[in-house]
């Protein structure tokens, strides 16, 4: 039975954190996770929606992206958040040789080690794939990095931005819009490489599996997005001798968009010749249709997009959204409002599916999460972790990989580990404090105020 709506229109799953089932697939792959900001952690976040368990090893600073977006506490930003439920952490500074020996401690009991440092990074902490596989021959070894190795461009810094702009993105956009170029307002190849290496990482695992050894996997950005990019505008460049310009015609079109309507906008895309004739059909335009090969032939229609688009448009500002959603799906022509974010988030198809899962974070209170959208045998996985406050998970996963009590105490006492869950009881204790110390002044001042003023 379904559950009420609450305040907000999108609904909910809500409850304390329950127990990994069974029927993550994932479940008993292990992966130690050297990995921040977006790409790497995004990869590791679909693993562990998945089953698997996934350390993340941060610096005693943390993952940049915990300052990422939105905030009540510090360190615990939105977007770290979302790119690290399911996971636990560890705290190890690298710089420092019982750390990184503490590290191939966990290596040696894991599935797959998966980093996002430029190369030079880890021969200087002597955690290449050969150190690492020394300790762990069955080991998949993944290096995210920003160009092939044997290229100009190995070892140059790589971020979102920089691999959207190196791989034509803005130009694209202001090509098609005629603006200035401007990048995608997401962490759109961040999170388009992090797909694709969460299927490299299994892919990977089930060669590990397959012939018995390790593998060693780098997945560049660059090169992911160019193929990514080029799959749709390769164009006429697709042939030698080229036999046109590069580019897809259909989505290069000033006027696909979402079309204008008398009281805001509707996204509809009329394709097939069917689509077309029962649109001009049903707005009583059949014979102009029917007359116009650039309307009606479906060759000539490609070659004038813009055109053709440009009248559609024309014809739905006449009418409101819902009126023209309605023809439109009488028509069985593919259409859908289009959403701003709120109504992104308050979408009453979410809310049917109980898309967001909503978890009681130790720290942070409620927290709403992007749910795990595939089902498996017809049953959603659930989010079994809060993302980790810093280090919170160290002494349990130093305990895992079999060191001893003396070690682990000499790895705290140096630095070289931090246990966050000492942090976090000092963090709160300093808040009570704080709190009682205002709560002492503003105690002082009502007094005052009461005793009017008088010696």
């Amino acid at each position: 039975m379904r559950r009420k709506h609450r305040s907000q229109n999108a609904k909910t799953k809500s409850s304390t954190l329950p127990s990994q089932s069974d029927q993550a697939p994932l479940r008993g792959l292990r992966v130690v996770d050297l990995t921040s900001m977006v790409l790497g952690p995004y990869s590791t976040q679909i693993l562990a929606d998945y089953g698997a368990d996934v350390i993340k090893v941060e610096s005693p600073q943390g993952d940049l992206m915990r300052k990422g977006g939105a905030t009540k506490n510090a360190d615990m930003g939105a977007l770290f958040l979302q790119l690290n439920r399911n996971k636990r952490s560890i705290v190890l500074d690298l710089k420092q040789p019982s750390a990184c020996n503490a590290l191939l401690r966990l290596c040696e009991r894991a599935d797959v080690f998966v980093h996002n440092n430029r190369p030079a990074a880890m021969r200087r902490l002597k955690l290449t794939d050969d150190d690492v596989r020394k300790v762990n021959p069955r080991l998949v070894y993944v290096s995210l990095i920003g160009y092939g190795d044997n290229g100009p461009y190995a070892g140059k810094p790589a971020y979102d931005d920089l691999i959207q702009g190196i791989c034509a993105l803005p130009t694209i956009a202001a090509r098609a819009g005629g603006q200035e170029p401007r990048y995608v307002p997401l962490t759109l190849t961040d999170r388009i490489v992090g797909i694709n290496a969460a299927h490299a990482i299994l892919a990977a695992v089930l060669r590990r599996d397959s012939v018995g050894e390790g593998q060693s996997v780098e997945l560049p950005m660059f090169e992911t997005m160019a193929q990514f990019v080029l799959g749709d505008h390769l164009g006429g460049r697709s042939f030698e001798p080229p036999v046109g310009q590069p580019g897809y015609n259909r989505l290069l079109t000033a006027n696909r968009r979402p079309y204008a309507t008398r009281d805001g906008y509707v996204c509809a895309l009329i394709y097939t010749d069917k689509h077309w004739q029962a649109f001009f059909a049903a707005v009583g335009r059949l014979d102009e249709f029917l007359t116009s090969a650039r309307l009606s032939d479906h060759a000539t229609r490609a070659r004038h997009y813009n055109e053709v688009y440009g009248i559609v448009a024309d014809i739905l500002r006449t009418r409101t959204t819902a009126e023209w959603i309605s023809l439109l799906e009488r028509c069985d022509i593919p259409c859908a409002p289009m959403n701003d974010l709120d109504a992104l988030i308050d979408d009453p198809h979410l809310a049917a599916v109980e898309f967001f899962q909503t978890q009681t974070h130790p720290t942070e209170g409620r927290i709403r999460y992007t749910g795990i959208p595939s089902r498996w045998n017809g049953t959603t996985l659930k989010i079994t972790r809060h993302a980790p406050r810093l280090g919170e998970h160290c002494v349990a996963i130093l305990e895992e990989a079999g060191i001893s009590a003396k070690d682990i105490q000499a790895l705290l006492q140096s630095g070289a580990a931090v246990d966050g869950q000492l942090v976090a009881k000092a963090d709160a204790s300093a808040r009570r404090a704080d709190c009682s110390e205002k709560s002492d002044v503003i105690a002082s001042q009502q007094n005052e105020k009461s005793q009017g003023g008088r010696p």
